[in-house]
């Protein structure tokens, strides 16, 4: 019994002996395939440029009436339409002409005569590749909803900013340089610039720079050629490759060498490469997104980073906030994570206790949005109640070490003076908070200050924020 295959697009015949035109139509409809014919590549071109049917292969004779033959409508779909395959018959087989039919595009190459179950096994290998591509795309589509500019959640001003300044650079083919900590959100920037982007159809390729061994990197981003060095077998395209008219995301860049910066200096001024251990120049259209949670500045001054590549990179720039100095966001995305997990998890929706409220408000999220999506995850998993509580959140004694030092050093470049003063007095607060076990009282006691002068600062600084409950916790 034939295969169903009405999912499928039509196939697109072209020859131009009519009784070939018959027997191919009634092998392949035979096999429940849905065929289209043209007598010539003119015509060929013509249902194609037209557009109003998608095709999912070509079955074309080499040889065709009219001013165009097989090989130059092969060409062309190969250059105007690269994901439509298509299959070349010949009766003038010969390995040069299979080699040229090859290198111009086709897919697969039959000789007369054949059999048909030759010609329906290379049509059903072009029926799983039309598959996966569609896989591909819907996995695509699904993937970009995570980047979605609104799937970057946050009220405050800085957050407003930053999704109306990627709305802004989205569309446009500027490289990109994303400075911030780690678990600041980097890798979704990137992703919903590359989403509001002309390219959003492409292919969208990450890459983490500082995952792969150094001796590796150069041939992932560029490939290499047969024999470039001990186990390079084959010919490797690169992933600048694969991004072909669309974006590449260099995350952690800042840990790639200072030779490879070279390379990638010169793929930036026009796109041109060479593959590892080849001497052709190759050349792509993609778009740089480069990111790093490294202080970029201290990097260039001590010779780690090509101040030239900064430059060539920084055409726009984002920073990111660390979680610390966004305030209520906290809450906000406490609660995000906390609808997520329960649902993942199967439980119903948990609430939060206004202490442990004010105990993630507290913490100064050393690890930011990444730390805090863990934090919720291990409290959905250990609250056994309606809400969570403070005895489902971490105590943070290791975690809030993890920010000492950063507490006691200089001002960031980029703080005014008021910006390092509410820094560090929200720094003093929450330290004191934590060793006191958010107790108001007994913190306001150890920085030798009134309750009601503290929980004014708490207010101002966005450390506190639900009422009820208060007076419960203060007298605890």
């Amino acid at each position: 019994m034939p295969r169903q295959r009405s999912s499928l697009p039509p196939i697109l015949v072209v020859d131009d002996e009519p009784n070939m035109r018959d027997s191919l139509r009634v092998i392949l409809c035979d096999e429940d395939y849905e065929v289209e014919t043209a007598e010539s590549a003119e015509q060929a071109l013509g249902y194609l440029d037209q557009g109003k049917r998608e095709y999912f292969v070509v079955i074309t004779d080499g040889r065709l009436g009219g001013v165009l033959n097989g090989y130059d409508l092969l060409r062309r779909i190969s250059r105007d339409w690269p994901n439509l395959p298509v299959i070349l018959i010949t009766a003038y087989a010969t390995p040069k002409l299979a080699v040229e039919a090859i290198q111009a595009g086709a897919v697969d190459y039959l000789s007369k005569p054949f059999q048909p179950e030759e010609l329906l096994h290379a049509v059903e290998r072009c029926h799983e590749r039309h598959q996966l591509i569609r896989e591909n795309t819907d996995l695509r589509s699904r993937t970009s909803q995570v980047y979605d500019v609104e799937h970057i959640i946050g009220d405050s001003p800085k957050m407003q900013e930053l999704r109306q300044l990627i709305r802004t650079v989205g569309p446009s083919d500027a490289n990109v340089l994303i400075l911030g900590e780690s678990g600041t959100g980097k890798e979704i920037i990137a992703g919903a610039l590359h989403l509001l982007s002309r390219r959003q159809s492409r292919n969208y390729i990450r890459i983490n720079c500082a995952a792969i061994p150094e001796a590796l990197l150069e041939s992932e981003l560029f490939g290499h050629e047969t024999g470039a060095f001990t186990g390079a077998l084959r010919l490797k395209r690169g992933r600048v490759e694969d991004a072909e008219g669309g974006t590449i995301f260099l995350d952690e860049i800042g840990d790639m060498s200072r030779p490879l910066q070279a390379k990638l200096l010169r793929f930036l001024e026009d796109g041109s490469f060479t593959r590892v251990g080849g001497n052709d120049e190759l050349r792509v259209d993609v778009r740089i997104i480069a990111a790093t949670n490294r202080d970029i500045v201290k990097a260039i001054r001590e010779n780690e980073f090509r101040e030239d590549l900064f430059h060539r990179l920084n055409v726009m720039q984002f920073r990111p906030i660390p979680l610390r100095d966004r305030g209520t966001d906290i809450l906000i995305l406490a609660k995000h994570f906390l609808k997520m997990h329960c649902y993942t998890q199967g439980r119903q929706m948990l609430g939060m206790a206004p202490d442990a409220e004010r105990k993630l408000l507290a913490h100064p999220w050393p690890g930011n949005v990444r730390e805090l999506r863990t934090v919720i995850e291990r409290a959905v998993i250990l609250e056994t109640g309606p809400v969570i509580r403070t005895t489902s959140l971490p105590d943070f004694e290791v975690e809030g070490r993890l920010r000492e030092v950063e507490t006691k050093s200089q001002p960031r470049p980029d703080q005014s003076f008021e910006e390092a003063v509410s820094s560090f007095e929200k720094s003093l607060i929450t330290q004191a908070l934590e060793e006191n076990h958010q107790n108001v009282i007994r913190a306001a006691e150890q920085l030798k200050m009134t309750r009601h002068a503290l929980r004014y600062r708490m207010q101002r600084l966005g450390l506190l924020h639900a009422s009820e409950g208060e007076a419960a916790s203060e007298s605890a």
